[in-house]
């Protein structure tokens, strides 16, 4: 579904990503890990045409979309999750999840998608009229899901989905993860926990300073010793 091949992104002098090349077969959730400052959410940036790319090309679904304007990836049919959750906090949970729409016209789609995700989450439907500022910090990932969905992707790309929440909010946010992907939407991940991440992923890449030193299934990168040594202990000690 998804093809980075040799991806460059300068910030400055810095070279963020420099030639990074990965995959994401439709139907899976792929994840990349790495430590802070490795590039991952660069590349997330890149994908969704937020910051230029200075080499290297993205392939979605068989269509080149490098450089692309963002409001026609969205169009395409990649959606984000930010890192933050990123939702309007002075806007409704219901007028969030309308944000998500802005791009389609149909209205009776909508409806659907609304209600779709009233389903998958019914604690946004109890709190429809609630400012989002006022959530909890597990039910503004449920929100910044729900308002990715109301874009109707075929890929949704989630930056660090459990940063600052309690372990068991973060199994929640996990069980989430997967459902999105039963649901028939292809994931990308990115995640600080490789623990859970490695878990939840059928495929999965390592990046350091802005280059793929590993990849494999997640079981695969779970029982290697490098990606053990550097990455699943400081997993564990942060959640």
């Amino acid at each position: 579904m998804l093809e980075v091949k040799g991806l460059k992104v300068n910030y400055g002098g810095i070279k963020a990503l420099d030639g990074v090349s990965f995959k994401v077969e439709q139907g899976q959730i792929v994840t990349l890990i790495g430590a802070n400052g490795a590039g991952k959410s660069t590349a997330l940036r890149a994908i969704s045409g937020l910051v230029p790319v200075q080499g290297g090309s993205v392939i979605f679904m068989g269509e080149d979309i490098t450089g692309k304007d963002t409001q026609k990836i969205v169009e395409k049919g990649i959606a984000m999750v930010p890192e933050g959750r990123r939702v309007f906090p002075n806007l409704t949970v219901l007028e969030n999840l309308k944000i998500g729409a802005y791009l389609r016209n149909d209205n009776d789609g909508i409806l659907q998608s609304t209600q779709y995700v009233y389903d998958m989450f019914p604690r946004l439907k109890e709190r429809l009229w609630q400012m989002a500022g006022t959530l909890s910090g597990g039910e503004q990932q449920m929100l910044a899901v729900g308002r990715a969905l109301m874009a109707r992707p075929k890929l949704m790309m989630m930056d660090e989905p459990s940063l600052g929440l309690a372990p068991l909010v973060v199994r929640d946010i996990f069980a989430i993860i997967r459902r999105v992907a039963q649901e028939g939407i292809t994931v990308l991940l990115i995640e600080q926990n490789a623990n859970a991440a490695l878990r939840a992923a059928q495929y999965g890449y390592v990046l350091e300073v802005g280059h793929v030193v590993l990849e494999g299934t997640g079981e695969e990168l779970l029982a290697n010793p490098q990606v053990r040594d550097a990455y699943l202990g400081q997993g564990k000690k942060r959640h």
